[in-house]
């Protein structure tokens, strides 16, 4: 595979950072701009000060409409907030050879050309497609721990998921929720029942699962740590522990990232990369699955380059082979 010429809009927020740090090391990677609005003409390394030395990329500011149309250009990934991707397309005429990745919620539900981009889901459909649409991060998290269920047709009854976030889920724009002195020290409830997430969640349920329609009840956390997403995810289930691994086993065992764990989890041991670990445990007929990934990586520009990779037909790990904090 020759190299693959990517540009990035909004290369200053978490995720345009994420996947600059990502994007930088990957052997069939080539950054040929990074756009950004608030940030043009400064160097990348001026905002995301830990690339001082890695990369000598300038934000650039010039006219979108000229840059997606560059000769060359292989993919876009847009990592503006929600409701920008929308804008943007609407705004800048794609070439019909630039592929699209986008990491906001604008086409999650596969409008407008978009597959929505869960390789664990949609590993067959990805590598056609042209536009994708990249998981939420909780999302993520909770449909790994509820995909082989819904495959096997287990889910009969209300599903129950309680799951925290780190503040860099909230994105880079400061607010009373995401100051440090607010976040520090203290844990809060958000969107209980109503997470903007459900949505994407139920539509891939349902696409293994014709007919699923029992409720989910989704109480999402903020935490006082900056990166990290746990799930405790859990739902009546009439079989035996050793079933349910055998189950869970099996159907990941063709996917690089996402691997069942007999010992309890933390989020430590996923922070940094792009691995997602689950962890089964059976209640009084209630299955309780742990499931645990980076917001930033699996939940958001690593599951973007896990999706590139597939897109473009090199190995689907090329560039994720990252290292885990540990401590």
């Amino acid at each position: 595979m020759s190299t693959i010429q990517i540009g990035i809009i909004g290369g200053a927020g978490y995720t345009g950072g994420e996947l600059l740090r990502i994007l930088i090391n990957h052997p069939n990677a080539q950054i040929a701009f990074v756009h950004s609005k608030s940030q043009a003409g400064k160097p990348v390394y001026s905002t995301h000060t830990d690339l001082l030395g890695d990369t000598d990329l300038t934000f650039s500011g010039d006219d979108t409409r000229e840059l997606v149309r560059q000769p060359g250009l292989d993919v876009i990934f847009l990592c503006s907030g929600h409701g920008e991707s929308a804008k943007f397309l609407a705004e800048n005429p794609i070439p019909d050879s630039l592929n699209v990745i986008d990491l906001s919620t604008d086409f999650r539900d596969e409008s407008n050309g978009f597959v929505y981009g869960l390789p664990e889901l949609q590993r067959e459909r990805i590598p056609s497609a042209t536009k994708i649409a990249n998981p939420g991060c909780f999302a993520t998290s909770i449909q790994l721990a509820l995909l082989p269920l819904a495959k096997a047709g287990l889910l009969t009854d209300a599903i129950q998921v309680s799951a925290i976030t780190g503040s860099t889920g909230a994105g880079q724009a400061l607010s009373s929720t995401t100051h440090f002195t607010w976040r520090n020290n203290n844990v809060s409830i958000y969107k209980a029942f109503t997470h903007q997430h459900l949505k994407e969640i139920r539509q891939s349920l349902t696409a293994l699962q014709p007919g699923f329609a029992p409720a989910i009840h989704f109480v999402p956390y903020r935490g006082d740590f900056t990166r990290g997403i746990m799930a405790n995810v859990y739902t009546p289930y009439a079989g035996s522990l050793e079933e349910a691994k055998q189950l869970f086993g099996s159907y990941y065992q063709p996917h690089p990232f996402t691997h069942l764990s007999d010992a309890p989890v933390d989020v430590k041991q996923v922070v940094n990369t792009n691995k997602c670990l689950l962890h089964l445990e059976l209640h009084d007929g209630q299955l309780l699955v742990t499931s645990i990934i980076d917001n930033l990586t699996k939940g958001a520009s690593g599951q973007a380059v896990q999706n590139m990779n597939l897109l473009f037909g090199v190995p689907e790990d090329t560039g994720l082979r990252l290292k885990p904090v540990a401590f």
